[in-house]
């Protein structure tokens, strides 16, 4: 049972202290109350021991957060290379002009080289190079980017050469079979599309909706797919098509590397001395018009396309293209899909996609 006390006892302390001798009553609770939410307060200056260790906690704490900047400056540094690094993506014809006829700059290749070795080892820091060999080459400077010079020095990708990969100036078909043969199988719907969207190639008209201004003379091509990024009104208007690319297993459709659209040459123009951006994919044909005197040479390899059917091709290749058909012959039309080449693994692929993929 509680005793009465003094009120003024307790606010003054004589025998007030909490846990302390005293007498206490409930007259008193208002001055506990008042006493309980008063703050605490430490001896300062702090004792030696505690000083020297705040002031550790604190450099570490500084150094932590130093550290962390200047790994995300870096990250953002290689993650930023955007187009300039992946923006060598080729058109979807031999018309392109990548390769290995540049801008002129002898430093642009070795720029390029830099920052997409910078963005691998980003990628590598934020994942692992479990599963990359090759890309994990390429990116410490050995034979890999645009440092191979492949077979006799007739392959000569202008970006990304991967070391050990099989190379041959024409892939068997069975290497990308369900690709293949989903094209193959869609040769009428896209054969339909390409009539909806066809014109005279006269080039005395202002170029219809969609079609890209030529690269060369007598080279037209409308895109579904450009540098990896979809063009919606092109889709729209060619479903047939778009239906078939998304079907596909392995259409680079992630990656600046990776076009899709019909590809027209005209009769009498021809194309010389190009090389792809990478030995990472592989280029398919499908033939759609095939008059007579189109030919296709691809490392010293002559081939022609047939309609209905897929042609394989490493671009990266020295290649040339003609049409050595007559005015009344009619353009020669293919559908070119950019697929990845079969035997880059899948983390290579995932690593390839991180470093060339299509600004936002």
């Amino acid at each position: 049972m509680w005793k009465g006390g003094n009120q003024e006892a307790v606010i003054e302390g004589s025998g007030g202290e909490l846990g302390g001798p005293g007498s206490w009553g409930l007259q008193d609770a208002a001055g506990l109350l008042a006493r309980a939410s008063l703050p605490i307060m430490f001896p300062w200056p702090l004792p030696l021991g505690s000083s020297v260790l705040t002031v550790l906690l604190g450099a570490l704490t500084s150094l932590f957060l130093w550290y962390c900047y200047r790994l995300g400056s870096q990250d953002m540094q290689a993650l930023g290379i955007g187009s300039r690094a992946g923006g060598v993506s080729g058109m979807p014809d031999v018309c392109s002009q990548t390769g290995s006829r540049g801008s002129g700059d002898p430093g642009e290749g070795h720029r390029a080289e830099g920052l997409v070795s910078r963005r691998l080892r980003a990628y590598a820091r934020r994942y692992s190079w479990a599963g990359m060999g090759r890309v994990r080459r390429a990116a410490q400077g050995g034979p890999g980017l645009t440092g191979g010079t492949g077979i006799l020095g007739i392959q000569r990708p202008g970006l990304l050469f991967l070391p050990d990969l099989p190379s041959s100036p024409f892939v068997p078909r069975d290497a990308q079979r369900h690709d293949v043969e989903l094209l193959q199988s869609s040769f009428p719907a896209i054969l339909r599309d390409f009539g909806a969207v066809s014109w005279d190639f006269s080039g005395s008209t202002p170029l219809p909706r969609g079609w890209s201004p030529p690269l060369a003379p007598g080279c037209y091509q409308l895109l579904l797919y450009q540098a990896g990024r979809c063009q919606p009104s092109n889709c729209r208007r060619c479903p047939g098509a778009y239906r078939a690319l998304r079907g596909l297993r392995s259409f680079m459709s992630a990656n600046t590397f990776g076009n899709a659209g019909f590809s027209v040459l005209l009769p009498g123009a021809r194309l010389e001395g190009r090389c792809g951006p990478t030995n990472a994919r592989v280029r398919c044909h499908l033939g759609l018009k095939i008059p007579p005197g189109c030919e296709l040479v691809v490392g010293g390899e002559p081939q022609c396309w047939a309609e209905g059917h897929c042609l394989l091709v490493d671009d990266s290749f020295l290649h040339t293209v003609a049409h050595n058909g007559s005015p009344e012959d009619g353009p020669r039309v293919v559908f070119i899909v950019d697929l990845w080449h079969p035997n880059v693994a899948g983390a290579e692929r995932q690593a390839l996609d991180f470093v060339f993929a299509p600004d936002p």
